[in-house]
């Protein structure tokens, strides 16, 4: 073989492999788990059993500071699938039954601009969206939300077809609470689904009484009974995420996969869901890249949900959106279509489409952040929570950074409602029925009846039990976290900004 020949083969093969690795389909998972905090081994509890969850933060990226913005199922996953605080939304709380709560139209989601970029997109489990336009998604995939390892297996033949790189939005039930009940225990209501058996979940279970109690709830029986039953719901989620990862293998598709693991809220006791207190809104969220390079890594970057769209969307090489500009309160309705189009004469003038400019998100890609090193201005993180139940008016904003929490409870004068599932567990009616003056550390009459502001040293005090907001000392703090916090309502067009003139 000649020089010039080895050199022309030399480059048809590297150019050969650039075309390959172009050609690697970039997919994406998103696992978001229901109700569920830090609650796994990877996360330094000792007790809780997930295999696959660990493994995977082994093979990618743990982040110790991960917030959701609304904790409240509905609400929360609004904001995972736009970007967007989902008080400049409209998705206020839940979308189903009575609560009706729904996005304008004139929002982008994560499913349409990936099918707009030539992505398959396909959900499967808990959908809690509305309208439907607004997060359409190519594919719903049929299968029992309940049983995440059956609902791995029903997603086999989406995840094998590789025509185009797919984004599955993957949502088990679990370890929400159920309703159902356990034969034979004595704590029959709401057991997080663990009372119906399914083929591929071998189930773990956990003693009761050597199990730690989070400091946010009272030791008492029926919080054991209740902890040991959430536990074993995260043990099925888990198994659920293993049997996932194991097809990926099984189709040739795991090395090309971005995996995102998440939650979208806290744990569903009184103290954590709902609220945004740390057991609410702190989640687990693990990440493996196909593009890491290292692995194994954790990071304190503080990121929140509004990040999550932004980081797949750069993840899919989508760096720019153009769409109508996008403001709280746009009309619902599709933009009219330009004048020249018109048709008839004499037929009244169409209102000319807006221009198309970038689509501005609230958040950011947080791709830079996963190999670990420390990054400059990943320390500060807002949330928006208005409603969970249409029965449960309780706007609440907040800014969190590294060290400092302050909530503003912008309809503090009522006392803080509670969603139907919380109020009935067994816990909360146990604390009751004992007339209890504490709920875990927090009296029962602060969580129940809180001020306007709460400002909380989440470094001396990660219970958030003491109140600093009116500390002459922490003047400064409370200065400049409340004037922060107010500007950011009012860059992302918060209508409940009128409550500073107002009230």
């Amino acid at each position: 073989m000649t020089p010039p020949l080895r050199l022309a083969t030399l480059l048809c093969v590297l150019l050969c492999a650039a075309s390959a690795v172009a050609a690697a389909p970039r997919n994406v998972i998103l696992f978001i788990a229901d109700d569920m905090g830090q609650d796994a081994g990877c996360y330094g509890n000792p007790v809780v059993k997930t295999p696959a969850l660990d493994q995977l933060a082994r093979e990618g990226t743990l982040f110790r500071n991960a917030f959701c913005t609304s904790a409240s199922c509905s609400a929360s996953r609004s904001v995972l699938m736009t970007g967007l605080q989902n008080h400049a939304t409209g998705h206020y709380g839940h979308a189903h039954a009575e609560h009706h709560f729904s996005t304008y139209r004139s929002v982008m989601s994560l499913p349409v601009i990936l099918a707009a970029n030539g992505y398959r997109t396909g959900r499967i489990g808990k959908y809690h969206l509305a309208p439907e336009p607004v997060y359409q998604f190519g594919t719903a995939i049929p299968s029992n939300a309940w049983n995440p390892v059956g609902m791995a297996e029903d997603a086999r033949a989406f995840i094998a077809d590789q025509s185009k790189p797919f984004f599955l939005y993957f949502c088990p039930l679990t370890p929400h609470r159920s309703g159902g009940e356990i034969a034979g225990h004595p704590l029959k209501p709401n057991p997080f689904g663990n009372h119906q058996q399914y083929p591929g979940i071998k189930d773990v279970t956990y003693s009761e009484m050597s199990l730690a109690v989070h400091p946010h709830l009272p030791d008492l029986p029926e919080t054991r009974a209740e902890l040991a039953q959430y536990y074993q719901a995260i043990s099925r989620t888990d198994q659920g995420l293993a049997r996932l990862i194991a097809i990926l293998k099984e189709t040739g598709q795991y090395e090309n996969t971005l995996i995102i693991f998440g939650a979208d809220n806290g744990m569903a006791w009184p103290g954590a869901k709902t609220t945004l207190y740390e057991p609410g809104m702190k989640l687990p969220l693990v990440v493996r890249s196909p593009d890491q390079r290292r692995r194994g890594v954790a990071t304190d970057a503080m990121v929140s949900w509004v990040d999550i769209t932004p980081t797949i969307l750069d993840f899919a090489g989508v760096k720019e959106v153009l769409a109508p500009p996008f403001r709280a309160g746009d009309p619902e309705s599709v933009p009219a279509a330009p004048a020249a189009a018109a048709a008839k004469k004499g037929a009244p003038k169409k209102k000319a489409a807006p221009a198309l400019a970038k689509y501005e998100f609230h958040g950011r890609s947080f791709l830079p952040t996963l190999d670990g090193e420390k990054l400059p201005g990943w320390d500060l993180v807002f949330a928006s929570h208005q409603f969970h139940e249409i029965t449960m008016y309780y706007p609440m904003r907040m800014i969190r950074t590294d060290r400092y929490k302050l909530i503003l409870n912008l309809a503090n004068q009522l006392p803080y409602p509670f969603a139907s599932d919380l109020y009935a567990s067994a816990t909360w009616q146990a604390s009751l029925r004992g007339e209890r003056t504490h709920y875990g550390k927090r009296r029962i009459a602060d969580y129940t009846f809180r001020p306007r502001y709460e400002l909380y040293d989440l470094q001396k005090d990660p219970d958030e039990v003491v109140n600093l907001a009116t500390d002459p000392g922490h003047a400064a703090v409370f200065k400049d976290l409340s004037e922060r916090l107010k500007a950011y309502q009012q860059k992302t067009r918060d209508p409940w900004i009128t409550k500073y003139t107002y009230e």
